[in-house]
């Protein structure tokens, strides 16, 4: 069995536990926003896949700037400091899902989200893959990391 660095594994375990994320995207005059999106792991194209709707401003963005961001945190805990909550953000190349990376990107994704599937018949719907390009984990308090492209999809693909 190969062995799989700590802070991977962390990663990979926050990344399974919550199932939506911030998606922070740019408008054409180039002002920032940020979308809240439910989001799977396609452990096959070792990315994140969201499926998202033509009317959503976001979707558009994506089209004109494919380079983005998405931010996954540990909720908070009443009582519990914050300063420390486990996050990623990351980097990413959005692409429309085609061919035989649309079947593995619907595949990961109503694996996750089964009561998704009706939405996958909408005409304005897509699925699209956020491949990681580079990111920051944060594992507590003092203990952060700067991810590059490899580890990310490292701990986007099945588990060593």
């Amino acid at each position: 069995m190969a062995h799989e660095p700590r802070l991977t594994t962390l990663l990979r375990e926050l990344l399974a536990a919550h199932r939506v994320a911030a998606l922070a995207t740019v408008d054409a005059d180039g002002a920032p926003g940020v979308s809240v999106v439910p989001f799977a792991v396609d452990p096959q194209q070792r990315c994140l896949v969201v499926h998202i709707s033509a009317l959503a401003p976001h979707t558009a963005q994506l089209q004109r700037e494919p380079r983005a961001a998405l931010l996954v945190a540990q909720s908070e805990t009443a009582g519990e400091p914050v300063h420390a909550l486990p996050r990623v953000s990351v980097q990413v190349l959005a692409q429309t899902a085609q061919g035989e990376a649309l079947a593995s990107a619907r595949a990961a994704y109503l694996a996750r989200f089964p009561e998704a599937e009706p939405m996958t018949a909408l005409p304005d719907f897509r699925f699209v893959c956020l491949h990681p390009q580079a990111g920051r984990q944060i594992v507590g308090f003092g203990a952060a990391r700067t991810l590059d492209a490899d580890t990310l999809r490292a701990a986007l693909g099945p588990a060593p």
